[in-house]
């Protein structure tokens, strides 16, 4: 399976675009092993504005828990790669935003920092609406960084299509 293309990528956005403003809700992002490219491929979207709120890009330890309240302890017993953290992204996102819905990412690119637990390509990703639970899964994604980092944007992209 090859990583999504640009085209692909701006067509799941545009049609995500079109039933966040339909039903009126809006959108931040948390994101770490993207560093941004969700809330990128949102605001490649013209009139996101009307429902993209913000995008936080946290890849350190610090800007975890200075931006999105994740937990020392969470960070230090689970890692930034598990599901414990990207609960937490995802429920800081919505404390740190005015969004209705909120995605988080936090996973293993590569080339390096994979381990026999967590090898490259593992990613975390989580959805949550404000107010209601938050739902989280876990991937592994094939190809290079930059085949690992496509396939995380399509796939939070389409994940909040599903939680619509």
């Amino acid at each position: 399976m090859t990583a999504p293309g640009d085209t692909q990528l701006h067509d799941i956005a545009e049609t995500l675009g079109r039933r966040m403003q339909a039903e009126h809700h809006t959108l931040v992002t948390a994101e770490s092993c993207t560093g941004g490219w969700i809330a990128k491929t949102v605001t490649d979207i013209a009139g996101s504005s009307a429902w993209f709120d913000c995008g936080l890009a946290a890849y350190s330890y610090e800007a975890k828990q200075a931006l999105l309240g994740v937990r020392p302890q969470t960070l230090e017993e689970h890692g930034a790669v598990s599901r414990e953290t990207v609960l937490e992204m995802v429920s800081g996102a919505l404390v740190s935003s005015g969004a209705s819905i909120a995605v988080a990412v936090t996973g293993i690119a590569g080339p390096g920092g994979g381990t026999e637990d967590k090898p490259v390509g593992t990613v975390w990703i989580a959805w949550k609406r404000r107010g209601g639970y938050a739902h989280a899964e876990v991937f592994h994604f094939d190809g290079d960084r930059e085949a690992v980092r496509r396939r995380t944007v399509a796939s939070a992209l389409e994940g909040i299509d599903r939680l619509l």
